[in-house]
């Protein structure tokens, strides 16, 4: 590594030697940081997997029940009760704090369920696969919520670690090796200006 290319001053050396100290503790806080929010990461990637387990087992359930309501109901029934299903959705940005960070994603608020068609001419399966539907666009929100703040807390982790690994690889080791040189450097100017001293009051002594 390169030392700096400073003149070999006690002003510079006292400079080296703090920029040294910052970059040191600014080391071991992103480390720190860095430590922090990959556990957070790797927790919320085992509630996506949960997640996808439930969502899973889910779609397994409401596809199957869709099937069978087309069967029982028909496709003609089946568009006239689409037709007549409507719901809002409340979608809003929500902020969640994360290792002291604070990151943005979303959350849905998912309407009650309701009846919007008459119970003549349907069957227990229209409700059964309603319902299995509703509980998987839940999961889904849920889903996408985290997977935003996952997406979002991985890419901070990237940020962080290559803040590190600049402070461990190249800003200390540089700092390092300048004040070194500088150190040396003085300590040799010492060295001689002492041995000049002493040959002055030699000469001195033997007038």
């Amino acid at each position: 590594m390169a030392k700096l290319n400073i003149a070999p001053t006690k002003s510079n050396l006292l400079a080296i030697k703090e920029q040294l100290a910052v970059s040191t503790n600014g080391y071991e806080l992103l480390e720190e940081k860095r430590e922090i929010l990959v556990r957070e990461l790797m927790h919320l990637v085992e509630k996506v997997k949960l997640l996808e387990q439930d969502i899973d087992k889910v779609i397994d359930e409401a596809y199957p029940a869709f099937k069978r309501m087309l069967m029982v109901d028909g496709a003609d029934q089946i568009e006239r009760i689409a037709h007549a299903v409507h719901y809002e959705f409340d979608m809003t940005e929500k902020k969640v704090n994360i290792g002291g960070m604070t990151f943005s994603s979303m959350d849905v608020v998912l309407p009650k369920k309701e009846l919007f068609y008459s119970f003549i001419g349907t069957y227990a399966n229209t409700d059964a696969t309603i319902t299995k539907f509703f509980e998987l666009l839940t999961l889904l929100t849920q889903m996408a919520s985290i997977r935003t703040i996952v997406w979002r807390l991985a890419e901070e982790v990237k940020r962080t670690q290559r803040r590190v690994n600049a402070l461990d690889k190249m800003i200390i080791p540089q700092a390092k090796e300048t004040k070194q040189y500088i150190e040396s450097v003085l300590e040799e100017r010492e060295r001689e200006n002492v041995f000049v001293l002493k040959a002055l009051k030699r000469g001195a002594e033997s007038k």
